[in-house]
C-alpha cells in the first residue's frame, strides 16, 4: 500500500530580524555553550521588550538553517552552539562544562554504518561523558 502525502507549501521567506542576528552574533563569539537564559541575559540590556519565548523561537530557526546546533547534555536545560563543523564534546558530569573535542576519531565510521546497516548516514554525534580537570583537581584538593 502506498500512502501519498501532500507536500506543504515552500516555507514564507524569513523577514530580517536584528534580535535573531545578534542571537547569532553572541553564540559565535563564545566559546562556551550556553543555554537559552544565558543567551536571554546577554541580549536583554540590547532589546529591553525581548522574552525569553523569543530567543528560543529564534534558536529553533536558527537550528532549522542549520546554522546552529542543540546539544543535550544530560542536564536540565539545552545548550546551544554555533560551530556547525564536525567535533565531539566533551561533557562533565560534575560541573557541566562542555568542551569540544576537535581531532577527528574514526573518520570511516560513517561509511562503515552506511555499508554494515545498509542505511544512509548523513552526519552522527558522539559525545564523550567524564569529570573535566577543573573537578578532578578540585576533588583532589578536598579529599
Amino acid at each position: 500500500m502506498v500512502i501519498l502525502m501532500q507536500q506543504s507549501a515552500s516555507p514564507k521567506p524569513l523577514r530580517y530580524s536584528r534580535q535573531r542576528e545578534r542571537l547569532l552574533e553572541v553564540l559565535r563569539g563564545t566559546a562556551t555553550h550556553p543555554t537559552a537564559g544565558w543567551l536571554y541575559d546577554m541580549l536583554k540590556p540590547e532589546f529591553p521588550n525581548l522574552s525569553l519565548g523569543t530567543v528560543y523561537r529564534n534558536l529553533a530557526v536558527l537550528i532549522e538553517q542549520g546554522v546552529v546546533k542543540k546539544i543535550d547534555s544530560g542536564s536540565t536545560f539545552d545548550r546551544y552552539e554555533a560551530k556547525t563543523t564536525p567535533h565531539y564534546h566533551l561533557i562533565c558530569r560534575e560541573c557541566g562544562t562542555i568542551i569540544d573535542f576537535e581531532k577527528r576519531l574514526f573518520p570511516e565510521i560513517d561509511a562503515v554504518i552506511s555499508e554494515v546497516a545498509d542505511f544512509t548516514v548523513e552526519g552522527h554525534r558522539i559525545d564523550f561523558f567524564g569529570t573535566c580537570s577543573a573537578c578532578r583537581d578540585r576533588n583532589r584538593n578536598n579529599s
